[in-house]
């Protein structure tokens, strides 16, 4: 029986209910009809339930999902998407460089750094992806390695443990230290690489319908997941961007979007401002609200690391600017970054933020796992391994903060040469890709690759 995930509609009703509680959204009568129904909650961790619905509840389903999306939010004007109205809400919003001073360039041994950095902090993440917060410090501390100084193993591992939290089945064979030979394909790497593709083809001036064809053309379909499917589905049946974000995509402020802002900021280094309206434009296929604030946050991060500031508070900060002051984003990242500061145990911030945001959040959602990534950063003062395995031993959606955080750590190393080995050497500087060309390509080839393009006119 094929159950595709992330797409079928008795599946997405519960996700969307949970949606609507967290932008304010009155859902309870559809909530009671879809429960009266036979309706079942939203898949914990996977993207879809076991059995398929009887064709009269999924066809509810269709039509419950219509009806929530009708529903008025009392969040919508605090919380836009149009770039113009979110500018409006940022007091601080960065002035682009003066065009009297020089332009900030980033070297191809930092955009290196930032791409093997990525690629060990995703790596780090694999194998514990999807499970709780209390196996992965389990099955770390079982072996020595908490918190996390090193890719996880097995060895060593009582059996029992790893029957009470067996690690991610898609991932474990390539991604536990025993097994590792070379960087395995991941989307938090594909999206990058598409990225490339895009700037490559449609320059920085691309619109959302060039990221739209883009994909099309090179990113196959099973490899998309959450909200990237949920609009992969939508433009194959006709739906435009940005309409593409919204229509049954509860996943919409989920992490997709921040995985794909990298090359964002690569491509922008020392204009914070820029990189966040490029990450903009990739955003609204697949995302709206904090989804895409998410996105431009890390790009206006990235893109400040990667001009060669040293300090990784500035770039935190500079990432604030760019996302509405009053939104739910904002005010996670703040509170993060201010139980990084006040407690020297981060297991303690981690226990704090799962406290605050777990019983509301899905665990790929964008406003939980930024703010991790930025108490990660944080509490790391910038340091390479601290930062991903803080990133990484918060639980949640381990492999994507792990990138996300490695990418950041590494701009600000500023060369492959001050990377732990350890974490580059296994990496065997190539990596493994459905997308375009790039299967086997190596760390130093894209970086150069990416240079090109932060460097093109």
């Amino acid at each position: 029986m094929l159950r595709l995930t992330w797409v079928q509609p008795e599946d997405l009703v519960g996700h969307e209910l949970r949606q609507a509680g967290l932008d304010g959204r009155d859902a309870s009568a559809v909530a009671a009809r879809w429960r009266a129904a036979g309706g079942c909650e939203a898949p914990l961790r996977a993207g879809a339930s076991d059995r398929p619905a009887p064709v009269r509840l999924r066809a509810l389903a269709e039509d419950l999902l219509d009806e929530l999306a009708r529903l008025p939010s009392p969040s919508a004007d605090a919380e836009p998407t149009a770039l113009d109205r979110i500018r409006a809400l940022c007091p601080d919003w960065p002035s682009p460089p003066a065009a009297s001073q020089p332009s900030a360039s980033v070297s191809p041994a930092r955009l290196e750094a930032a791409w093997l950095g990525r690629a060990a902090g995703c790596l780090l993440g694999k194998p514990v992806e999807k499970l709780p917060l209390t196996g992965i410090r389990r099955l770390a501390g079982a072996t020595g390695n908490w918190p996390p100084t090193s890719y996880f193993t097995a060895r060593g591992v009582p059996r029992d443990l790893l029957a009470a939290y067996p690690w991610n089945r898609r991932s474990a064979p390539a991604s536990l230290a025993e097994n590792i030979d070379g960087m395995p394909e991941d989307d938090d790497l594909n999206y990058p690489l598409l990225n490339l593709l895009l700037l490559r083809r449609h320059g920085r001036s691309f619109t959302t319908a060039d990221v739209a064809r883009v994909w099309l053309d090179e990113l196959p379909a099973g490899r998309t997941f959450t909200a990237e499917r949920a609009a992969y589905r939508n433009l194959l049946t006709g739906v435009e961007p940005p309409e593409t974000a919204r229509r049954h995509n509860p996943f919409r402020e989920w992490i997709g979007a921040l995985i794909r802002a990298d090359v964002h900021g690569w491509t922008n280094p020392g204009d914070p401002a820029a990189a966040a309206a490029q990450a903009h434009r990739d955003a609204v296929l697949t995302h709206t609200a904090n989804g895409v604030y998410a996105a431009m946050f890390a790009a206006a991060v990235i893109a400040t690391a990667a001009a060669g500031a040293a300090d990784v508070h500035a770039c935190l900060r500079a990432g604030l600017t760019v996302v509405p002051d009053g939104s739910r984003l904002a005010a996670a990242v703040r509170h993060a970054v201010r139980l990084a500061a006040a407690y020297a145990d981060f297991d303690t911030v981690v226990d704090e933020l799962h406290a605050v945001h777990s019983p509301a959040h899905h665990w790929v959602h964008a406003v939980p796992n930024t703010a991790l990534i930025a108490a990660a950063l944080t509490h790391a003062d910038g340091d390479f391994t601290g930062s991903v395995a803080r990133a990484v031993s918060g639980g949640w959606d381990t492999d994507s903060n792990g990138a996300t955080a490695g990418c950041v750590a590494g701009l600000l190393a500023g060369s492959p040469a001050a990377l732990p080995e350890h974490w580059t050497a296994p990496l065997k500087n190539r990596l493994a890709t459905s997308v375009g060309d790039f299967d086997g390509t190596g760390f130093d080839a894209l970086a150069h690759l990416t240079h090109r393009e932060a460097t093109r006119p």
